[in-house]
């Protein structure tokens, strides 16, 4: 099942994508679950998937497509999780996982433009794979990990890098410079979470292309890790890190500029794609 936020000409709602369109299910289980991170928090799933042989409310291009949790309790972030990115970066791979946080409004949603900063020159991507927390626990064990997982989607983890020198909570919180999306896909749906590949393109060029297969920190050894210090939530999304390709590891340098485009495919997870543009003023 693919569940979404998204917006209409009658506001934001949330909903699933079937063949024959969108079903609405902001419309159907509003009442009960007012957006996606409730659904979650409510264990609504089995509700939302008896809507599967519904009409559909909506055509594909009848939507404009929101961070897939806007509302996302928590967003966490794991930097240096591919040792070829650690080793073009010129940096020591940590010994435990690197956390950083983002904020939501970071983040936009599939074909929603992302923003280059007037502040720097220097916007970098990175694309990874990103999952969603649907079972709350606090010291949950690498055997128990999965089964605390809703599903996953692909993330752009836009950093601009001078600032990121300074702090990485700044060069990694610039507003809508990264994005989340198009949609989560459920944990069902997903075999193995660690046999998915993972191709970045920059105008169309490939410039990451990788397998999940090589993160150092698996999905469950991030669960238990971070679940060690605090509970995990329902809404909670979790970026995994990103593989080499990087901007900043290339000589000289390829910095993400206005009118470019750029596109986060993940097998069985669809494409997250993104075109840039100036900051305003």
């Amino acid at each position: 099942m693919k569940l979404w936020s998204f917006e209409t000409d009658a506001g934001a709602s949330y909903g699933r994508l079937e063949d024959h369109g969108v079903i609405d299910l902001g419309q159907k289980l509003g009442n009960k679950y007012p957006d996606l991170r409730t659904l979650l928090e409510e264990n609504g799933q089995a509700e939302a998937e008896a809507t599967a042989a519904a009409d559909a409310d909506y055509r594909l291009d009848e939507i404009s497509y929101l961070h897939v949790l806007p509302n996302a309790r928590r967003i966490i972030c794991i930097g240096l999780n591919y040792r070829e990115h650690a080793a073009e970066m010129g940096l020591k791979f940590p010994e435990h996982p690197s956390l950083f946080s983002k904020w939501p409004d970071a983040l936009v949603g599939h074909e929603k433009d992302i923003v280059c900063p007037k502040a720097s020159k220097n916007f970098d991507f990175e694309g990874e794979l990103a999952f969603i927390i649907g079972t709350p626990g606090r010291h949950i064990s690498v055997g128990e990990a999965m089964s605390h997982v809703a599903g996953y989607t692909p993330f752009l983890d836009g950093s601009v890098r001078d600032f990121q020198g300074h702090s990485v909570i700044a060069g990694k919180n610039f507003q809508h410079s990264g994005a989340c999306g198009p949609w989560l896909t459920t944990a069902d749906e997903i075999s193995n979470p660690m046999e998915l590949r993972l191709t970045t393109r920059l105008n169309g060029e490939v410039v990451q292309d990788e397998t999940t297969a090589q993160l150092y920190y698996t999905v469950p050894d991030i669960i238990a890790y971070v679940s060690q210090f605090t509970p995990l939530h329902p809404g909670d999304v979790i970026a995994t890190g990103t593989p080499s390709g990087v901007g900043a590891g290339r000589k000289p340098p390829l910095w993400m500029q206005p009118g470019d485009r750029i596109a986060v495919e993940i097998s069985g997870l669809g494409e997250l794609a993104n075109n840039v543009v100036a900051e305003a003023g």
